[in-house]
């Protein structure tokens, strides 16, 4: 018989749980014309858990979450994209309030049972009036079907929405995680351009839900990196409406990572002008914060993300942005593989052939280890390449 336990993937992503609805509608803000505003809510009051940006500089919308999550519960998640509503002073507070306070008085929760999130251009007024009448139109088309549709609102320079979910069975229930995410660009989460938005239908005390939620962020969002940028308005929020019942708490965490590292996997994958996909191992470092620093490093170098771009299996820039990094290095005991092919070993070049490493190199995805050989610290962070389309996306008008 087949392990009841054993995650599956199924479709719905952040309505699949039980008890949530969700749509996404166009209310004027791009000028695309495309989706742009998300509303999820929770059919009865969800435990609720967050993680923010780690930026000084935070967005009005991160500054009222961070606020209402603190209450413990909350009912909806409404997000605008296309205006980050962030550096715009009082009138940026009032309009996000204005947000939660629209969703709350029509739902019956309050303003605090809403959670408000925005993305986009920073420094630029919100038009409330047409949000406020997204808000309206959301409300009115809200359905368990509707995950896509808002998935699809949240987006900005995505190329596609990022959504999933999975279920498991404990004891003859099934336990359900489902989440959608967007980020492209200023991608190095600890926070960045980044929203995250998980839903189950697990019954999780608050305290455990906050751990296993950041947990599960540690391992996933701020294990990529795009650019090394990390914005004003990154955010990932947990709604547990408990309406499946408690399972065991090891289960629930397998299923968050799960859907966190997916969601993370894809936000890579989709990184403003990206063409490769790249994992990254760091192994035997003095500590598993060692291994983070040293990973981040690599991960984030410019030199080294260009000659991704190039196909060049350039070892030596990844050993100086290892030995600039803040890790304990020694440079005479680094080994460096692409795809397990060695490319340096005891910090000096292998006997590979350098056509061999261009090769794989070449690939759109490709596995580097990189072996510190002092310790037992690891880390492993999903990156990309760094090509003259991001200049192009990000050079402003």
């Amino acid at each position: 018989m087949q392990n009841q336990s054993v995650l599956s993937k199924i479709q719905g992503s952040i309505t699949a749980p039980r008890g949530f609805r969700a749509a996404g509608v166009a209310a004027g803000l791009k000028a695309s014309g495309k989706k742009d505003m998300a509303l999820v809510v929770s059919d009865k009051p969800a435990v609720v858990a967050a993680v923010f940006t780690t930026n000084q500089v935070k967005a009005a919308p991160v500054k009222l979450s961070m606020q209402h999550a603190k209450t413990g519960k909350a009912s909806a998640i409404v997000v605008n994209s296309g205006n980050a509503n962030a550096c715009t002073g009082s009138s940026g507070m009032l309009h996000a309030r204005a947000m939660a306070c629209a969703v709350g008085r029509r739902l019956g929760c309050g303003e605090k049972g809403v959670l408000v999130c925005s993305t986009g251009r920073i420094g630029v007024n919100l038009p409330i009036v047409k949000v406020e009448t997204g808000i309206k139109k959301l409300l009115q088309i809200l359905s368990p079907r509707g995950g896509p549709s808002a998935a699809h609102a949240i987006m900005t320079t995505d190329t596609f929405a990022k959504q999933v979910a999975v279920q498991f069975k404990v004891g003859g229930r099934t336990i359900r995680v489902g989440g959608i995410a967007k980020g492209a660009g200023m991608i190095q989460p600890n926070m960045a351009t980044m929203l995250g938005f998980i839903t189950t239908d697990a019954a999780i005390p608050r305290a455990a839900l906050q751990k296993a939620l950041t947990h599960a962020v540690n391992h996933s969002f701020n294990r990529i990196s795009v650019d090394g940028d990390t914005s004003t308005n990154d955010t990932v929020i947990l709604l547990a409406n408990g309406v499946a019942g408690a399972p065991p708490l090891p289960k629930f965490q397998e299923a968050l990572d799960f859907v966190c590292l997916e969601l993370a996997k894809m936000i890579v994958r989709d990184g403003e002008g990206v063409s490769k996909f790249v994992t990254l191992n760091v192994h035997g470092a003095a500590s598993d914060r060692d291994a983070v620093i040293a990973a981040r490093s690599v991960a984030n170098s410019v030199l080294v993300k260009t000659s991704w771009c190039g196909g060049d299996p350039n070892w030596g820039r990844i050993l100086d942005a290892l030995g600039y990094s803040r890790a304990k290095i020694d440079e005479e005991l680094v080994d460096v593989a692409y795809n397990g092919v060695p490319a340096a070993r005891k910090g000096m070049a292998a006997r590979t052939p350098l056509a061999k490493l261009r090769k794989i190199v070449a690939q759109l995805t490709f596995t580097i280890d990189v072996h510190l050989h002092l310790g037992r610290g690891h880390c492993t962070m999903h990156t990309c390449d760094l090509t003259e389309k991001y200049v192009e996306l990000n050079k402003g008008e």
